[in-house]
């Protein structure tokens, strides 16, 4: 079979949000960029993008205690609370942007307000979330949170979770009215949609790169397989993107660029309580997020989570985690054995010594009972019954294993871009909060691929994102400014 041949200047691996957001902001920043996409699947968003699989709480630091963790002083640590709702912040500008010039349907299809909320019990706990609340809400970012320990007040802001609770308990919450639920699953098909039907763009679904290799010339040469006809093609490109999620460590494996060395990944499975009984969904509307248990990865933050999904309300509780050799929800379970290379086997061993306790924590998920789930449910539901709740399975993600500085190697939780030297390619690797914050993690990419070109380019990125250049957590005035605008084009709440 003849294998065809075309150029491009772009090339997006993975049809999830962040190739959404990076193809969609490199064509408004040149609009003369030949575009082409891969992705394995037949739709956009259809791992862990999709609403049903992780993607889903417009992470804003508003209600994650994992974000604010305690000094050794006593003190609370707000550094990446600040950060990651500064990001998000710039995600809402950028689709407001992209709203106001029809880029973007109606904002009600995938952003709506919903409160996000702190949930704790025991003195040692309340403690520590009022110490949050006072340490957050000295910045812009965070005003207009509250917080209680009344009994009245907070059966007003979570019926369903203080219903049949023990008056005795000793409880709080703090409540902030500007949260948001994203459905980033209907956000990313509506970036790709508005992507494809422009010239010298292609999006190709049920394709998957094989082989990619760097030429002498600096332009990368990708194989890829028409997984539907078996046709195959090569696609030449000045740069790369490898945003395919779990998918993204193999790919950059096989780019081997020397940067790439000594990764490897972690997969940690989910699955969700999902509640059937639409009489329960209406008795909750908020995402309210708990503590971790002691040794769970901090994607395991237990929640009870409203969700608009398709225009209906829907109410999820977990997640719990569970564990396969799977990289992605729809991949192989060799995906794990597969991403083991000489340059990475040491890391990845002495992650897995540094992190028995996580392995424990996976196989006694794994091995929980349909009552015990329950049981962890009633902690947050008291009233809650079992043929109301159905599981289902979330999304695969893959956290980071790299070298420490003792050169040995450390689980990281969270996102990383690996470029190469020369900026012609670069992949995304690891999980939560990345979704969110996809806007502040590609202008980062741009910064770093792009250096000829980011000079030109400001003017356009600031009417996109009027805040960028700014650290939003040290302009009050700046966020306050931003979240009015945003709120009123996105019909948030302000």
């Amino acid at each position: 079979m003849s294998t065809s041949q075309t150029d491009a200047d772009v090339v997006l691996i993975g049809a999830g949000i962040m190739s959404a957001t990076l193809g969609v902001m490199l064509r408004k920043l040149d609009p003369s960029l030949r575009i082409q996409v891969f992705e394995r699947l037949d739709n956009a968003a259809m791992e862990s993008s999709d609403a049903w699989n992780n993607a889903g709480t417009g992470h804003s630091a508003f209600c994650e205690l994992n974000y604010t963790p305690l000094r050794g002083d006593g003190s609370v640590d707000i550094s990446k609370a600040l950060k990651i709702a500064s990001s998000f912040e710039e995600s809402r500008q950028f689709w407001s942007y992209l709203v106001q010039r029809n880029v973007l349907p109606s904002p009600l299809t995938f952003i709506n307000s919903i409160p996000h909320m702190s949930f704790v019990w025991g003195q040692e706990n309340v403690s520590y979330l009022q110490k949050r609340h006072q340490a957050l809400t000295k910045n812009a970012l965070f005003e207009g949170m509250e917080f209680s320990q009344d009994l009245k007040q907070l059966k007003d802001w979570m019926p369903l979770i203080m219903e049949g609770r023990d008056p005795k308990q000793k409880l709080a919450a703090t409540y902030m009215p500007l949260g948001t639920d994203v459905n980033f699953g209907t956000l990313t098909r509506a970036l790709f949609n508005g992507l494809a039907d422009e010239k010298d763009v292609d999006v190709f679904f049920d394709h998957e790169v094989k082989k990619l290799r760097q030429e002498s010339d600096k332009h990368w040469v990708i194989k890829v397989k028409d997984l539907t006809t078996g046709e195959k093609r090569k696609v030449s490109s000045k740069f790369v993107f490898i945003g395919a999620g779990g998918g993204s460590l193999q790919l950059l494996e096989k780019s081997d660029i020397p940067e790439g060395k000594g990764y490897g990944g972690f997969p940690v499975g989910g699955q969700w309580l999902k509640c059937t009984n639409p009489t329960v969904v209406e008795r909750h509307a908020a995402k309210v997020y708990g503590k971790a248990a002691v040794g769970s990865p901090p994607m395991s933050v237990p929640h009870l989570d409203t969700r608009v999904i398709a225009g209906k309300k829907a109410l999820l509780f977990g997640p719990y985690a569970g564990f396969s050799t799977k990289f992605l929800k729809e991949g192989s379970y060799l995906d794990l054995f597969k991403s083991i290379k000489l340059d990475n086997i040491m890391p990845m061993i002495a992650a897995g010594m540094d992190n028995i306790p996580l392995t424990k924590y996976l196989v006694d998920q794994i091995r929980q009972s349909p009552e015990e789930r329950l049981e962890a449910l009633k902690e947050y539901v008291p009233t809650a019954r079992r043929e109301d709740w159905e599981l289902a399975i979330a999304g695969q993600r893959v956290q980071v294993i790299k070298r420490d500085e003792k050169e040995i190697g450390v689980l990281e939780f969270g996102t990383e871009v690996i470029t190469s030297h020369d900026g012609s390619i670069a992949a995304l690797l690891g999980a939560s909060p990345g979704a969110s914050t996809a806007v502040s993690i590609m202008l980062d990419l741009i910064n770093r691929c792009f250096k000829d070109k980011v000079d030109q380019w400001n003017p356009k990125l600031r009417e996109m994102i009027p805040s960028y250049g700014v650290e939003l957590w040290t302009d009050g005035e700046m966020v306050r400014r931003v979240r009015r605008d945003t709120s009123r084009v996105l019909g948030l709440k302000v």
